[in-house]
């Protein structure tokens, strides 16, 4: 199907491939990954035929169709309904031709030839994507023009998917959807027919989807079989074996060298030196492994107020006089990790800004601890970075008094080196626009974290270090996200947005994800078998209060842990007991810890073996 051989690409002079060879055989599902900036949607471009190989070939047949969403989204008065339909030019060509001719002998070819092509079951197909990828029925039929670029981005995958290339290009496709329309999306490429490339940086999305990963690295590109996860453990145990050669050759030659100085100058041993200096000649150095910077976050940790953090009781909110949220009556504590669930337009954007503060409520209560102090990050806020000005600038923008060494040390702490910190933002990556938006939020060293889709843009080791970040940040995070990876490393409740309201979801991310897939499923094929899909209900409803009861559980471990080690820590520090500490509180409350440990450790027992019993 595709062949890249001893390919090299350079673009502005900056080498992004040099001798690399990739064979993908029809119908592979194969996942392109590698660090940001690497050259990874170059590629696409190149095998695409929009870039030339500066040396190298490029080979695939020539009657390949091939499809690759474009950057501009589609617009004007036609209608996502129609737009998706018109991307299958055979099918516009052919209706067209069929209403215009007057010959009836040529007339039934073309009818045939639509039948073929199944041209009569088109609308329901291109319906059925669009309804996957977050649009409503009544929302098919609107002028593109009324959408938001986002909404209009999805049209033009929608197109794509459609159309069902033979080679088909997928450039980070969930950037402009919500989880639930990237689970849809993970299950529809999961079953795709024909060939796919896919760049992406969801973890999920790549163990999902593929069947093979080819990695740019070094501009090189290594194959290997299976999705990340599989690949990343491959490399590791490659990377150890390829080092301990490494090390033995270093040794080896550096035993021959030493022969070789010893003896090269006497007669007598001449000619075996001038045999191991052949030897070295021979001997191809193994290169050191590419080991790649590490990547690290850091947000500023500051004092947390008391809980409650926020409260809401009965509020509603909205824009003008039209009512988005209502009935809100949840509360917000410091060690709150909450991420909001539910389709896009329900209200998740709204309830965020309600909570940072940026909307107020309607009617209602809602109290916010003295002085707190809200870090908020959106996509627009990359978009509205000035293009001309460089990190160090956006931030002595803020804090005109700061010392830049110190404004370096601050970007630092977002991986943004030397290099970036200088370099005008028009000229920086879309996840070094991102950290830097994300160094700007924190500046005033917030108490509470609100990050909307904050892994756009972000590779997959920057969104590692973002989840590291996250998790050692002592206040509360609401995250809204279609990254599963990141939702279920760092929340530990999970809320729903959808019918106007937001209320606690009892399941997990994996009980959610077949949720959505049991109503698509319900929603686009025919009448399921009602018993199985009673049962399935029933067994949901029975695991999801029981899960919830685990995880609350290990928080309250994890709560009790800390404070025994803090009371623990006390008791051997030798200035507690010089300074009249009360020792013997300490020691009561220490048994009285243990005490509630084993009792929540019961519960989590107790709750672990009746959730296997159901699932058994």
């Amino acid at each position: 199907m595709l062949d890249l051989a001893d390919v090299t690409l350079r673009v502005a002079g900056r080498p992004l491939l040099e001798g690399a060879n990739l064979h993908v055989p029809a119908g592979t599902r194969l996942a392109l990954i590698g660090r940001n900036g690497t050259g990874k949607s170059t590629l696409l471009h190149l095998i695409a035929g929009e870039l030339q190989p500066d040396l190298g070939e490029v080979r695939m047949p020539s009657s390949i169709k091939i499809g690759m969403v474009r950057q501009e989204a589609p617009g004007g008065e036609a209608t996502p309904l129609e737009a998706v339909l018109a991307a299958d030019t055979l099918r516009t060509q052919l209706l067209a031709e069929a209403k215009a001719a007057a010959d009836p002998v040529r007339q039934a070819e073309l009818h045939q030839r639509l039948q073929d092509i199944r041209a009569d079951a088109a609308p329901a197909r291109a319906a059925r994507i669009l309804k996957g990828l977050g649009f409503a029925d009544e929302e098919q039929h609107r002028p593109l023009s009324s959408f938001s670029g986002g909404w209009r981005m999805r049209v033009a995958l929608a197109g794509v998917l459609f159309l069902e290339p033979d080679l088909l290009l997928l450039d980070e496709p969930t950037n402009h959807l919500d989880l639930e329309a990237a689970i849809w999306l993970e299950e529809h490429l999961r079953r795709y027919p024909r060939t796919l490339i896919l760049v992406s940086h969801d973890r999920d999305f790549l163990n999902s989807v593929p069947q093979k990963t080819c990695h740019l690295e070094g501009r090189r590109l290594t194959l290997y079989s299976g999705g990340y996860d599989q690949f990343e453990r491959i490399r590791r145990e490659r990377l150890v074996l390829e080092e301990k050669a490494r090390q033995r050759q270093v040794a080896e030659r550096a035993h021959i060298q030493s022969f070789v100085d010893r003896f090269r100058y006497k007669a007598s041993k001449a000619r075996q030196a001038q045999s191991r200096i052949k030897m070295l000649e021979r001997m191809e150095p193994i290169a050191q492994a590419l080991i790649e910077p590490e990547i690290r976050f850091a947000f500023p940790a500051s004092a947390v107020p008391a809980p409650p953090m926020i409260t809401m009781d009965g509020a509603k909110t909205g824009y003008g006089d039209k009512v988005v949220l209502s009935q809100l009556s949840l509360r917000l504590d410091p060690d709150d990790r909450i991420a909001l669930l539910g389709r896009n337009g329900n209200g998740k954007s709204t309830f965020a800004k309600l909570v940072a503060g940026r909307l107020e409520p309607m009617t209602g209560e809602l109290t916010r601890a003295r002085g707190l102090k809200v870090g908020f990050f959106a996509q627009h806020q990359i978009e509205d970075l000035q293009p001309l000005e460089s990190p160090i600038q956006h931030i002595q923008a803020r804090r005109p008094a700061q010392r830049e060494q110190e404004t370096r040390a601050w970007l630092a702490r977002f991986g943004l080196g030397q290099d970036q910190a200088r370099t005008q933002a028009r000229h920086l990556s879309g996840g070094e626009k991102t950290r830097l938006a994300l160094a700007l939020m924190c500046l005033e060293a917030p108490q509470l974290l609100i990050l909307d889709e904050p892994t756009n843009h972000l590779d997959i080791d920057s969104r590692e270090a973002l989840v590291e970040a996250v998790n050692e940040f002592p206040g509360a995070v609401i995250v809204i996200s279609h990254d599963r990876h990141l939702v279920e490393l760092v929340a530990d409740s999970l809320w729903l947005v959808d019918g106007g309201r937001v209320r606690p979801y009892e399941g997990d991310m994996e009980d959610y994800r077949r949720l959505l897939l049991e109503t698509s499923a319900e929603q686009t094929a025919p009448e399921p078998a009602r018993p199985e899909r009673r049962a399935a209900g029933e067994r949901r409803a029975l695991l999801a209060p029981l899960r919830q009861r685990l995880k609350e559980a290990e928080r309250q471990i994890e709560r009790l842990d800390q404070e025994r080690g803090t009371l623990e820590a006390r008791l051997a520090d030798p200035t507690s007991y010089a300074n009249g500490t009360d020792i013997g509180a300490i020691q009561k409350r220490l048994a009285e810890l243990r005490a509630e440990t084993e009792a929540v450790e019961q519960r989590w027992l107790d709750a672990a073996a009746a959730i296997e019993r159901a699932e058994g």
